[in-house]
């Protein structure tokens, strides 16, 4: 397998598994993804989670190649930049309207952030 197609499939994959993990929380498990937006309440679904998940992946892979072209280190240097955007997404599920939901919110940012950058990366 090549680099650009193992790269696409991890990019798909993370999105996969944010939608494997939304669909035994919440239509299974019954737990409202609900988060508050600034006193709207946003209710996440797979459109959602789809979308954010692609949109990550392909930012991701984009700024790996824009480091590998300009970097010797980029692997490196991406795998660090990569582990504190995942860091500083999870703030982003505390805005949860439940405890569960909120747990299952930080499961998808480190189910995205783990398969990116251990897919993205290898060898």
């Amino acid at each position: 397998m090549n680099k650009r197609t193992r790269r696409l499939a991890a990019v798909l994959t993370a999105a996969a598994a944010d939608l494997v993990l939304w669909v035994a929380a919440s239509p299974i498990g019954n737990v409202d993804l609900v988060v508050d937006q600034g006193g709207t309440p946003l209710t996440v679904g797979p459109v959602l989670i789809a979308f954010a998940s692609l949109a990550t992946g392909f930012a991701a892979w984009g700024l790996l190649a824009l480091l590998e072209r300009f970097t010797a280190r980029s692997g490196l240097i991406w795998t660090v930049v990569a582990s504190a955007v995942l860091a500083l997404s999870l703030t982003g599920p505390l805005a949860a309207e439940t405890t569960a939901a909120m747990l299952v919110l930080m499961g998808m940012h480190v189910v995205t952030g783990a398969v990116l950058i251990a897919g993205l990366v290898r060898r």
